[in-house]
């Protein structure tokens, strides 16, 4: 492992170009971070956008390009051991991890009497389970200056016609909430950040239509919105905002 003067953050679902954790992690490599990054292929086959291997690549080639170093970890994150395999893996690679961004998710559209057992129980594995292991780890491992740790995640206030995907991500604001003031002692801020709808392959020119009417900057909101936003958290300049869930969202109503 080679040394470097640069905070290192480890940033969890930077896998499609398109996406918010990409552009986090583009924003903060131009910030001066080092990048740990995850990334499950198995989850974006299934989804419309499906996987091309190819941009996980691209992008630490990106941020490489700007003086990061990069490591990527191809992570099941429903797996109770996969948050400690990640954090192993980038402190191996880099060192130790001063912000956490959890920008992973596990998402399919159902209602309350369409939901399944199995799929409630993977959304909670991976929104909630997940963030509160990564936030245990980051925790018990931390070693940085006091006022330095960052934790940071993305949610979503959507809840009807997608159950289990909006109340997995409350449970998830809510630990990570918790960790604001349970790791008061390591100088730690916690904060949650809900972009709004966000353009990032999923939305229909309907519903981008409907987004636009509904905000008063007339268009939706994009992932390096909420990147630029977690790059000023993530900055000295943001830490006195802690244990706050933050609208980025263009004061869409």
């Amino acid at each position: 492992m080679t040394t470097s003067h640069r905070p290192i953050a480890l940033i969890t679902g930077a896998s499609r170009a398109i996406g918010i954790g990409v552009a986090i992690a583009r924003a903060l490599a131009r910030s001066g971070w080092d990048l740990g990054l995850t990334f499950w292929r198995l989850y974006d086959a299934t989804m419309p956008w499906s996987s091309d291997p190819e941009e996980v690549a691209v992008l630490r080639a990106e941020c490489e390009a700007t003086g990061a170093r990069t490591v990527a970890v191809e992570a099941d994150l429903a797996q109770v051991d996969g948050p400690a395999r990640v954090f192993s893996a980038v402190e191996r690679n880099l060192g130790p991890v001063t912000a956490l961004v959890m920008s992973h998710c596990h998402s399919v559209n159902s209602d309350i009497l369409t939901t399944t057992v199995e799929s409630f129980d993977r959304h909670f594995a991976v929104n909630a389970r997940a963030t509160w292991l990564l936030v245990r780890e980051f925790g018990k491992r931390f070693r940085g200056d006091f006022g330095s740790g960052r934790i940071l995640a993305i949610t979503s206030d959507h809840t009807a016609g997608n159950l289990p995907y909006g109340a997995s991500k409350g449970a998830m604001d809510r630990i990570v909430l918790a960790a604001a003031h349970e790791f008061k002692a390591l100088g730690i801020c916690a904060n949650v950040i809900n972009p709004g709808p966000t353009d990032t392959g999923w939305m229909t020119d309907e519903l981008m239509g409907q987004v636009r009417r509904d905000t008063p900057l007339d268009r939706v909101g994009l992932p390096e919105d909420c990147a630029n936003l977690v790059a000023f958290l993530c900055s000295p300049e943001g830490g006195w905002i802690n244990a706050q869930l933050l609208y980025s969202n263009g004061g869409i109503q």
